[in-house]
C-alpha cells in the first residue's frame, strides 16, 4: 500500500482518507494506551483482558512508519502526529452521485497528496442531483464537475438539437408511410 510522507513527521497512509478515519485512529490509539497503562498497574499473576485488537488502518498506520504499538513513546508520538493531522490537514469536500468504491477514493487521495498537499483528507458527500461526475470544494475554491452542471451550461445546444430532431421527425416518419402506400396501390 501506497503512503505519503511529510518532511520531520510520520507517514501518512493512503487507506486514512478522511477526518473521520483520523478521529477513529485517535480514539483507537488513546484506547490502546489506556488499557496498557491500566495492565501495567495490575498486580501480576491476575487476570488479564484480552489485548484489543487494532483495525487494519491502525496496524498499516504503525507497520508505514515503523512503529511498534505497545511502546508508550511510540504511541505518543502517533497521538501527537494524529493530533496535529486533524489541527492542520488541508480538507477538501468531494460530493459524488452515488458512494464511490474505497479503491477508487484512494485514487483520488493519492492524486491529492501528490499534486496539492502530502496530507489531504478527503470529506465525501453524496448530492444524487449531479447525475454524474462530482463537485470539489475547498475552503476558497467550487468546483462543479458534474453532468448536471454540464447539461445546464449547454442547454441552448441541447434544445436546438432537440428542435432539430423534432423537425426532421416528422418527414422522417412520413417517408416510411409513403412506402406503404405506393406498395399498397401496386397490389
Amino acid at each position: 500500500m501506497e503512503h505519503t510522507t511529510i518532511p520531520g513527521t510520520l507517514t501518512l497512509p493512503l487507506l486514512v482518507t478522511s477526518p473521520a478515519d483520523v478521529s477513529r485512529l485517535k480514539r483507537e490509539v488513546a484506547a490502546l494506551s489506556d488499557y496498557l497503562h491500566q495492565q501495567a498497574l495490575r498486580t501480576p499473576g491476575t487476570t488479564q483482558a484480552q489485548l484489543p485488537k487494532v483495525s487494519r488502518m491502525l496496524d498499516e498506520l504503525a507497520a508505514a512508519n515503523g512503529l511498534n504499538l505497545l511502546d508508550a513513546a511510540a504511541r505518543a508520538r502517533l497521538a501527537a502526529f494524529l493530533q496535529d493531522t486533524t489541527a492542520q490537514a488541508p480538507v477538501v469536500h468531494m460530493s459524488f452521485a452515488v458512494d464511490p468504491s474505497s479503491a477508487f477514493l484512494q485514487k483520488i487521495v493519492q492524486w491529492f497528496r501528490q499534486t496539492i498537499h502530502p496530507a489531504v483528507l478527503i470529506r465525501v458527500g453524496l448530492q444524487p442531483s449531479i447525475a454524474a461526475g462530482c463537485t470539489v470544494q475547498t475552503t476558497n475554491q467550487y468546483f462543479d464537475l458534474s453532468l448536471r452542471r454540464y447539461l445546464q451550461d449547454h442547454r441552448q445546444l441541447l434544445v436546438d438539437s432537440l428542435v432539430a430532431a423534432a423537425a426532421d421527425a416528422p418527414a422522417a416518419a412520413a417517408a416510411p408511410m409513403a412506402t406503404v402506400s405506393a406498395e399498397a396501390m401496386h397490389e
